[in-house]
């Protein structure tokens, strides 16, 4: 299998989804996510929460304000999360909304989020090292009991976008918990692009957008955990990056996305003309395409 192709296999296992085995989910006759046939039902038990009928699932139109329906829905999720329904509980919420420039209709537990197929949202960062002439990046390799793809490879740090917290000082806040990087030095990472990307999971559809920094490190700079996330740190070249990424199943699927953009742009995917368009094409696939509508 040729580069390109081993790339784009890559892309497409994170755009996995039909969506018309999911049902409606919407508030004021907007469409906010899906859910799968079998969670509507649970939520026929909420008719206070939720109206449900033959045309989707619709938040109840007496749930107004943000507080409220972001209390009434917890209420529902706490409930689901104890009947082993909802699992992994991370105590942070995620907002919900249609995408980035629109304000979010009301916010829910991370956890609970593809089972309604909310759009979410979150930061990638890329570190690297000039040494010489050369660019490393820094790759960790995620603890052994992360609930979510253990033991695989990472990028220095990642996390979900929380509700009410800058996605710089996300950004900040990841670094410092994942790689013990100051802030003052976190604070240097520079925004590049978002990529979307929406695929079916056993629990529901992540319709997801990342947003991508670059942190150049101090050579002398080992990363170091703080939060028992991650259980080693390599400093690799580009070769080994774009080796690992298309000959093995080694990292995360949504990284293998941040890995093939950072390629890209470095000139280091190992691709000609033609099938860097094709890969560039797949890849920085329109929020348009992800959407849920």
């Amino acid at each position: 299998m040729s580069r390109k192709a081993k790339y784009l296999q890559k892309i497409d296992a994170c755009n996995q989804f039909e969506l018309s085995r999911f049902v409606d989910f919407s508030i004021d006759d907007v469409i906010y996510g899906r859910l799968l046939p079998a969670f509507v039902g649970l939520l026929q038990r909420w008719p206070d929460v939720f109206d449900v009928s033959t045309e989707g699932v619709c938040l109840h139109s007496s749930l107004t304000g943000y507080r409220q329906r972001t209390e009434a829905v917890a209420e529902v999720v706490a409930h689901l999360a104890e009947e082993g329904v909802i699992t992994g509980w991370r105590d942070e919420n995620y907002p919900v909304a249609i995408d980035a420039a629109q304000p979010p209709v009301f916010e829910i537990e991370r956890a609970a989020a593809p089972h309604f197929g909310f759009r979410a949202w979150g930061v990638h960062v890329n570190g690297l090292v000039r040494v010489g002439k050369q660019v490393k990046v820094w790759v960790g390799q995620r603890a052994a009991d992360k609930p979510t793809f253990p033991g695989m490879l990472d990028h220095l740090a990642a996390g979900g976008q929380p509700a009410g917290i800058s996605r710089m000082d996300n950004v900040i806040k990841e670094c410092g918990e994942e790689a013990g990087v100051p802030p003052a030095l976190a604070r240097q990472a520079k925004f590049v692009r978002e990529l979307h990307y929406c695929c079916e999971t056993r629990t529901g559809l992540k319709p997801d957008t990342i947003g991508i920094y670059d942190l150049y490190l101090p050579e002398g700079f080992v990363p170091q955990n703080t939060d028992g996330e991650v259980a080693a740190f390599f400093l690799w070249s580009f070769d080994e990056v774009a080796d690992a990424v298309a000959n093995s199943e080694r990292f995360k699927p949504n990284c293998n996305l941040v890995l093939i953009d950072l390629l890209l742009r470095h000139g280091k995917s190992g691709l000609d003309r033609a099938a860097e368009v094709a890969v560039v094409s797949r890849l920085y696939a329109p929020l348009a395409l992800t959407r849920l509508r």
